[in-house]
């Protein structure tokens, strides 16, 4: 098994990687690359030479091309020794044209384009935008910045090369100012976690130089022990969750705020939602923001906030779990007892039921049992996270379920009909056995092999979410998350939901395989020599 399982993984990895990569393909290549800016604010308030100089700047960020301005390739310099500070100063000073350019000026943007001309670059020189009276419109000043497009394959090995980033102690630089020494420390006592009097077992690990103050800690919430050691990145979000990575986006907790009373490391104590286990390293913010000086003893000042509601794929998780219990709870039995009186009423009523789901749009026939549970059971029709009734799920749990009940009913029946036909059934008749007998010592097992086969990938596809039966109920899951970023051209967002499913399409596959051959004796996954 161990031979096969492997086999498969790196099958499915090999996998994995083609499907990223087509899809990076039609994103990156068959899209026009302005189009991310139709949703960005910041691009309707910039303009002239400021809007092309921002254009390239997120285009970098979005990995299509390498963009250097002149002014970073000065800083590097200064910051090399190969230029003081005052000459950084005087070179930056880009004159309106080219031919009003100082001596220094000129100087080193003739070497900045004859360095980055050399690479493969393409250099570019904006002269001042002015009006007629000669003043400089807004964002109109000189600028000069060279870029290069980033080829595809260059752009999936960064992608994927760059996915997984282990926190370490050197993550903030030499001349950062870091307080205190660098390294890791360990605690049975975490001090958050035991605010009292009274000392709780809460063991903690806490950085100083990384990226993350708490890399491993416990904070009673489950999975309980959390760690920022390994952290996974999907790529950032441009417009659906503007700057934040698509993992993050689909496992941060989202609605209202959660006041708490918070104990900050200066002893100072305030009713806000802060989750200071969640701080993260950013050079200078303690001294330059009063606020923080008064609260924290470093800069591990920037964390995430306690809310009320549940992450995406926590929303989309708990519903499609509950639809799943419900569809094989229903589904299986029926179809059991469709097989067992064929022709008879309960088969012809399941068949009917089965006709409609297949044959009316799944997107009527959800609104169809949306508008009969509001009226008629006066179930909520919206979700509402800030709400504390149970009764929202319902619904979106239903019409979620309705499908999967009619699939399971329909291959359990003919399952079913099919072990009836076979010879040890025959057999079976012969010696005596009741047709009870058969259909729950004999039948019943054989036809659910195949079933079992599908179980693994419906409950993993759960936490993918639905994204019609979310739409309509406006349920915060991550079933929604792929569409909007395609409407509004959030390319790291397609990448990163496509990634995150194709991992679990191999993964359902691989487990539904081991499911089938555990409870199958007749299937091995070794090979004999004969």
């Amino acid at each position: 098994m161990g031979k096969y399982i492997v086999k498969r993984l790196i099958h499915g990895l090999f996998s994995v990687i083609c499907v990223v990569l087509l899809v990076m393909i039609l994103v990156y290549s068959l899209l026009e690359r302005d189009k991310i800016f139709s949703g960005d604010p910041n691009y309707n308030h910039t303009a002239s030479n400021n809007r092309i100089t921002y254009e390239q700047s997120r285009y970098e960020a979005f990995g299509y091309v390498d963009y250097i301005p002149y002014a970073d390739y000065l800083r590097d310099l200064t910051k090399s020794g190969e230029i003081d500070a005052a000459t950084q100063t005087e070179a930056a000073k880009l004159g309106r044209t080219a031919d009003k350019d100082s001596e220094v000026t000129a100087e080193y943007t003739a070497k900045f384009r004859a360095y980055y001309e050399s690479k493969g670059y393409q250099v570019v020189r904006l002269d001042a935008d002015t009006r007629k009276n000669g003043q400089l419109k807004d964002g109109g000043s000189p600028a000069l910045y060279a870029t290069k497009d980033v080829p595809l394959l260059l752009r999936a090995v960064r992608y994927f090369t760059g996915m997984f980033k282990i926190d370490n102690i050197h993550y903030v630089p030499e001349d950062a100012g870091l307080e205190g020494e660098r390294g890791l420390t360990f605690t049975a006592f975490d001090p958050l976690y035991n605010t009292g009097e009274k000392k709780t077992f809460a063991p903690a690990i806490i950085g100083n130089g990384t990226l993350h103050k708490y890399l491993l800690y416990f904070d009673g919430q489950f999975p309980y022990i959390h760690q920022n050691f390994l952290t996974i990145n999907l790529g950032e979000s441009y417009t659906v969750n503007r700057g934040i990575d698509v993992f993050t986006t689909m496992t941060d907790s989202q609605g209202s705020y959660v006041l708490k009373q918070i104990t900050y490391p200066t002893g100072v104590v305030l009713e806000r939602a802060d989750d200071l286990h969640t701080a993260t390293y950013v050079q200078g913010s303690r001294d330059s923001v009063a606020a923080n000086a008064e609260r924290f003893t470093d800069d591990y000042t920037n964390v995430d906030t306690y809310k009320k509601g549940m992450s995406r794929l926590g929303y989309s998780f708990v519903i499609g779990i509950l639809s799943v219990i419900m569809s094989y709870v229903l589904g299986l039995p029926i179809g059991l007892l469709m097989a067992r009186h064929k022709e008879g009423l309960v088969d012809k009523i399941g068949t009917v039921y089965i006709m409609f789901i297949i044959a009316v749009p799944s997107l009527a026939y959800i609104f169809l049992f949306k508008a009969i549970g509001t009226s008629a059971f006066k179930l909520p029709g919206l979700f509402d996270m800030d709400s504390s009734s149970k009764l929202m799920y319902i619904l979106p749990i239903v019409s979620l379920a309705l499908p999967s009940i009619a699939s399971l009913m329909k291959w359990m029946r003919r399952y079913m009909i099919d072990q009836q036909n076979s010879d040890y059934v025959k057999f079976a008749r012969s010696g005596g056995l009741s047709e009870s007998e058969i259909f729950t010592k004999h039948i019943w097992k054989n036809a659910m092999i195949p079933i079992v086969h599908g179980i693994p990938g419906s409950v993993i596809f759960a936490m993918t979410g639905a994204i019609i039966t979310e739409r309509v109920y406006l349920v915060p899951g991550a079933g929604n998350l792929l569409t909007t970023a395609i409407n509004k051209y959030d390319n790291g967002v397609i990448v990163g939901v496509t990634l995150f499913y194709a991992v679990l399409s191999v993964v359902a596959l691989i487990l539904g395989d081991v499911l089938m051959a555990t409870v199958d004796p007749r299937i091995s996954f070794t090979t004999k020599d004969r």
